[in-house]
């Protein structure tokens, strides 16, 4: 292994140390506390919360913006096939052949577009850039970056140290800008279909 394999593997060692002390943390803190009495079901709420609640029909920022949509879950695609390949590449998976190189590199160039265009948007959008902060343009940057990179060294070996370093850029990041929702997604949607699980507005009367 080379100095910049290591750095890869360092941050991503820092990254699951931090997530982890996260997770620790988010579990200690415990369920939500609500002094009202129950008219609902938690669990059916919570259920609700992680499924029909999640389909774009219920979701206003959905449905009203698909093609946004669409772009975002492409986007989220391209960020998981990028982590898959790293714990692939990192080890130099033998059966890992030239035309599936081709094919996932082909997915992650599309999805990074995908990301560049949500950031466009984001910057040429009035609403959109009243409501973002710095941590959302450096965690797209960051995130399109490593697609980008992946899909290069996949169809150009030579480009192995840029894409590792990216990684490695990446690994660090993501506990620590809005990227860290890879953990707390879960946990929000907890929360969310607890809180309406219990006030029996989860699930929807007529679902």
């Amino acid at each position: 292994m080379c100095w910049f394999h290591w750095i890869a593997i360092t941050s991503l060692i820092f990254s699951v140390a931090l997530f982890s002390y996260q997770f620790a943390r988010l579990v200690i803190l415990g369920k939500p506390e609500d002094l009202s009495v129950s008219s609902g079901n938690v669990t059916k709420g919570v259920v609700y919360s992680f499924t029909k609640a999640m389909a774009p029909g219920a979701k206003e920022s959905a449905y009203l913006h698909m093609p946004t949509y669409a772009g975002g879950i492409i986007y989220h695609l391209g960020t998981f096939l990028s982590l898959a390949l790293f714990f692939v590449l990192i080890v130099g998976f033998p059966s890992f052949n030239n035309p599936l190189k081709f094919i996932f590199s082909v997915l992650l160039f599309i999805s990074f577009f995908a990301g560049f265009a949500i950031l466009i948007k984001r910057i040429l959008n009035k609403d959109l850039k009243s409501l973002s902060g710095l941590d959302d343009y450096i965690s797209n940057i960051i995130t399109s970056l490593v697609q980008l990179m992946t899909a290069v060294y996949l169809l150009i070996p030579d480009a192995e140290i840029f894409y590792y370093l990216s990684v490695a850029l990446f690994f660090i990041w993501l506990p620590l800008g809005k990227t860290k929702h890879l953990l707390y997604f879960f946990f929000a949607r907890y929360h969310l279909g607890f809180f309406y699980g219990w006030r029996g507005t989860w699930p929807q009367k007529s679902e």
